[in-house]
């Protein structure tokens, strides 16, 4: 088993596509069934990849990868459910696409600009 992991959350369109991949099996359930998750496991090598590549990302306290852009995990999606697969290989496809999901997650910081504090 991969020393870390990505969530992908998982709506009702999500979840059709994933339906009879076998991937159905992997489905996690969080807050009473209300949030539907599937985790991408990824090696320790994989894991300094993505935070090499994505300046936001980091690791919390239960090995998983988050503060990656929305970009990223809708890519990530994707490619998991085109490989039916929660492995290294989907991160490795999505982190060859970096370029492109950069430039996605530069207009995403326009369309969701950071709250004001006074």
């Amino acid at each position: 088993m991969a020393d870390y992991f990505i969530d992908v959350l998982l709506d009702e369109n999500r979840m059709a596509k994933l339906k009879g991949t076998g991937l159905e099996d992997n489905i996690k359930y969080r807050f009473a069934g209300e949030l539907k998750l599937v985790e991408v496991h990824v090696s320790e090598e994989t894991k300094n990849k993505v935070l090499e590549t994505f300046d936001t990302a980091r690791t919390d306290s239960r090995n998983a990868i988050t503060d990656v852009p929305v970009a990223f995990l809708r890519e990530l999606f994707n490619q998991v459910a085109e490989k039916k697969s929660l492995g290294d290989d989907v991160v490795e496809a999505v982190l060859a696409k970096s370029d492109e999901i950069k430039e996605l997650a530069a207009k995403e910081s326009e369309f969701l600009p950071a709250p004001e504090i006074d």
